[in-house]
């Protein structure tokens, strides 16, 4: 939709920080609830006055926890919104949770807040597991708060992490059956990756932590999408598995390339302004971010236009994790770049892409998601001005 854009608010607080997550998540809280809600006031007044006459179809509290904070605050925040912009009547408003932190009372305050779905964090349904992956909750908190999130919201989802150090094939077999059994429409379902500096990355680099080889990780994959197809559940993207109709509107968004500003500290958005497709992001420390916002009406330490090459590029690496794939027609039309055709027929005879001309979509098999970043990376080295793909 024309002149339509999602908003990613960004809590940043966490209970505790899982040694997986490099994320912008704290634990000390250094500002109050009331000193965020202002100064997320204050920088949705900015984004407001920088890109006005814009409709909202979608928003994501993110985090961190952001179920921590009071149902309040979140309808405070959906207030301001309403009252900035237009937000379409179906709008998609998105809360992610943590089992730990959901109660049913404070679900039927978000619910009531304006929240219509909610992503829970629930990462794997056994209890040791959970332990080793650093989580407060146990697994019968999970299944419950699963349940009480399916009684309160139309639109549910849940994540777990798998390719975890020494789970079996058998294992993942058994634990994602009974995921399917519980989902109502959406899984998010993640392999376990080691990011510089968290816990897990210490513990990887000591030699004191070892997580499943690429072939043991492939074969968990296969695994993965054919007990969700057979579920109803097919991918739609590379890590994310809904129902028909039970997308993330959202997520869609910045994998189809849109629009969206990112409220809070550590968000990033992406903005089409006169002067061209900007990059932004703000302070990550809160205490900071709310000093700068209070200082200059937002928290952002980086506004950079992006050159066509580098839309382009970012256009590849959404547009190839998703089903449906990437629109060449409209790489070009946005960037003004192309794929070689040379690149897109040799990838396709080694059976990491389907590219069908007469469509003008390009799309990774099964193969190529194995191997995302790399295919990726080989697309972006094949770009070509258009006026230069022709010759």
């Amino acid at each position: 939709m024309k002149n339509s854009f999602g908003i990613y608010i960004h809590w940043p607080y966490c209970a505790a920080k899982c040694p997986y997550c490099d994320f912008n998540s704290h634990v000390k809280r250094e500002l109050s609830e009331a000193g965020y809600l202002a100064s997320i006031r204050r920088e949705l007044g900015y984004y407001a006055a920088l890109s006005p006459q814009r409709s909202v179809t979608s928003i994501f509290f993110g985090g961190g926890t952001p179920s921590l904070m009071q149902p309040e605050t979140a309808g405070r925040i959906l207030d301001i919104i309403a009252g900035l912009w237009p937000v379409e009547p179906d709008a998609e408003i998105t809360l992610e949770a943590n089992p730990s932190s959901v109660e049913a009372d404070s679900f039927a305050g978000f619910r009531a807040a304006g929240i219509n779905r909610v992503s829970l964090g629930v990462q794997s349904l056994h209890d040791e597991q959970l332990q080793f992956l650093g989580r407060l909750h146990n697994a019968a908190e999970a299944r419950a708060a699963i349940a009480i999130a399916n009684a309160n919201f139309d639109r549910v989802s849940f994540d777990l992490i798998y390719a975890r150090p020494g789970q079996t094939p058998d294992d993942w077999r058994a634990e994602l059956t009974e995921a399917v059994s519980l989902a109502a429409g959406h899984l998010s379902l993640y392999q376990l990756t080691i990011e510089p500096g968290t816990a897990f990355y210490r513990l990887h680099e000591a030699g004191k932590l070892r997580v499943p080889g690429d072939d043991a990780a492939a074969a968990l994959y296969e695994l993965t999408q054919e007990l969700c197809n057979a579920a109803g559940l097919p991918a739609y993207e590379i890590s994310n598995h809904a129902r028909p109709g039970e997308e993330a509107r959202h997520n869609l968004l910045y994998w189809r390339y849109g629009e969206y500003a990112g409220i809070g500290p550590g968000a990033h958005g992406r903005l089409i302004l006169p002067e061209g497709r900007l990059a932004l992001s703000t302070e990550p420390d809160p205490a900071k971010w709310a000093a700068l916002v209070n200082q200059q009406g937002n928290g952002l330490i980086h506004r950079d236009r992006l050159s066509d090459q580098e839309q382009a590029e970012e256009m590849l690496m959404m547009g190839l994790r998703i089903s449906n794939g990437l629109d060449l027609s409209r790489l070009t039309a946005i960037t003004g770049y192309r794929i070689e055709a040379e690149a897109l027929e040799m990838l396709e005879g080694d059976g990491l892409i389907q590219h069908s001309p007469g469509a003008g979509i390009v799309k990774a098999t099964r193969t190529g998601q194995l191997v995302l970043n790399r295919l990726i990376e080989t697309l972006a080295g094949r770009l070509q001005r258009a006026e230069h793909a022709l010759t």
